[in-house]
């Protein structure tokens, strides 16, 4: 039960994944079709910065997100690349800004229009959140979960297999001791004549009985 547990929660962590990366990978192109976007604010404008801050950790968690799904060989390393995809979101921008400096890998600044359903400084507020800070802390939130089930499926499995190991030992040792302890061909002969002959006067007393 706890193994199908592992893996039930092992393949949902790796869905949440896989969404997530693909959220944070085009949101910046979808996004301005309902007015939640950074400039530019147009549907699938390509520039340096969407690929480097937002397409490239995206497809890196999706990724990630894909192996955790698919094998448990591999879910550890899918887990460990979901985890640098989220932790690019959340560093990303302030380390291209210092780093990279005129090189124009910006994100942009995010956009508040006048007909939003939030106001303008809360608008802002959301989409910093939705486009990097708070979607890499939920991807490296949800990652560090899918690697814990990794490292305690492991555990669980070395440790009932090395038990069943030593089941095994203790029952051959036992089965040996017992067959050494009974007398020597026990089970496999019977006493002679066992079966084909009768007591002495069986015959005369069977004969007797007819007579009488």
């Amino acid at each position: 039960m706890a193994s199908k547990a592992l893996a039930y929660r092992g393949r949902l962590i790796g869905v949440l994944l896989m969404l997530l990366g693909g959220w944070g990978a085009l949101v910046p192109f979808v996004g301005p079709y309902f007015g939640y976007a950074y400039t530019p604010d147009r549907a699938w404008t390509y520039t340096t910065g969407r690929l480097w801050l937002s397409v490239v950790p995206g497809a890196a968690v999706f990724l990630g997100g894909l192996l955790v799904l698919a094998s448990d060989r591999v879910a550890g390393r899918g887990a460990f690349l979901a985890v640098l995809g989220g932790m690019w979101f959340v560093v990303g921008l302030p380390v291209t800004a210092f780093a990279l400096a005129g090189r124009g890998i910006t994100p942009g600044s995010p956009v508040a229009r006048p007909n939003a359903y939030a106001g303008g400084a809360t608008m802002r507020f959301l989409e910093q959140l939705g486009f990097f800070y708070g979607l890499g802390v939920l991807i490296v939130f949800f990652a560090a979960v899918g690697l814990g089930e990794v490292v305690v499926a492991r555990l669980a499995a070395r440790r009932y297999g090395a038990r069943l190991d030593q089941l095994a030992a203790d029952y051959d040792q036992m089965a040996a001791a017992y067959y050494q302890s009974q007398p020597s061909g026990y089970g496999q002969t019977q006493p002679s004549g066992y079966g084909q002959t009768q007591p002495s006067g069986y015959d005369q007393a069977q004969h007797f009985g007819q007579v009488y």
